[in-house]
């Protein structure tokens, strides 16, 4: 089975798509035009996607398609909050797959992909081919309190760093804070708080310090987009109810599905992923309908060799007949 990412390729189709002012989402397609079609959706919410991404899928077998979120990459414009929330992304997911004349599609999430992904398919069971999910976040309050203090166990010097770019008399609450500062129109106020934000967000980020890792995370402009839609999406519990996602699992029960999860993940810990697979339902035929890879050597970042190799594997099995149904 196939470890590696797959070599570099360009987009045979771009655009952007309209869904209300003043979103215009940046979209690609690349691979085999009439191959199965996969949706790749990216993490933060607000990190966008990037050219690597296309590399996960087999272009001989995969019709890829990415695409940036409200307010990320190349969508414009970049960090904006207006209309910018989980049910309006899942709007926008099927806004795309009509565009593009997709009937059903596999469906890629990592981090808050892996939440965006799942919030989708239980909305619209009919149009997954099959899930795979990275680094699960479900967007639940303890998981949020985790991002903001838990990781301090952890990571006690990124922690510290986070919390004392703010003056001692605003450390009380993190995320209001950051959030007045990220949201603030001048950029001398809001770019050192996303660089800030962006830097303690990629510094978890990876089993072993990663220098490579950390300045993705902190590039402008993208720092930005990541860093106040992220807090954006926090301080509205990513627009979702406690455990609204595991209760809509019965939804997905039929949809093969897999995930893949680091042993240690700090941004997103198992434990997440954990609850998430103990609750997955059995199928009709009453067979397991979820495939858990465990990294034990790995953390967060889809780049870690093990999850990269993990996921490459899972795309190449769903080419399969062990996944695909007949005719796809």
């Amino acid at each position: 089975m196939r470890r590696e990412l797959f070599p570099s390729i360009e987009p045979y189709a771009t655009g952007y798509l309209a869904v209300g002012e003043p979103h215009h989402l940046y979209w690609e397609t690349s691979g085999k035009p009439d191959g199965i079609p996969v949706l790749f959706l990216h993490g933060g919410p607000g990190a966008g996607a990037s050219p690597e991404h296309r590399r996960l899928f087999n272009p001989e077998r995969y019709r890829i398609i990415v695409f940036d979120q409200r307010g990320s990459g190349r969508s414009t414009p970049l960090g904006e909050l207006r209309d910018n929330n989980t049910a309006n992304l899942i709007a926008d997911i099927e806004r795309l797959r009509e565009l593009l004349a997709v009937d059903r599609w596999l469906v890629f999430g990592g981090s808050w992909g892996s939440t965006l992904g799942l919030a989708y398919a239980e909305h619209h069971p009919d149009r997954c081919l099959g899930l795979i999910l990275r680094g699960i976040f479900l967007g639940r309050a303890l998981e949020g309190d985790w991002f903001l203090h838990g990781m301090r166990a952890i990571f006690p010097e990124a922690w510290r760093r986070f919390a004392e770019f703010l003056p001692e008399g605003e450390r009380g609450d993190l995320l209001v804070s950051y959030y007045r500062r990220l949201i603030d129109p001048e950029p001398s106020v809001h770019g050192p708080a996303a660089r800030s934000w962006a830097a303690y967000e990629g510094a978890c980020s990876t089993l072993l310090s990663n220098a490579a890792v950390s300045a993705a995370f902190t590039r402008e402009p993208a720092a930005l987009g990541l860093a106040r839609i992220e807090a954006y999406y926090f301080a509205h519990q990513f627009f979702l109810a406690d455990n609204e996602l595991l209760a809509g699992l019965p939804a997905v029960k039929n949809i093969p599905a897999v995930v893949v999860q680091g042993r240690y993940d700090v941004v997103c810990p198992i434990r997440t992923a954990d609850d998430l697979v103990r609750a997955w339902p059995a199928t009709d035929s009453g067979a397991a309908g979820i495939e858990y890879i465990i990294v034990p050597d790995a953390g967060h970042a889809a780049s870690e060799p093990g999850i990269r190799a993990a996921l490459v594997g899972a795309t190449e099995r769903f080419t399969g007949n062990r996944f695909m149904p007949a005719g796809t």
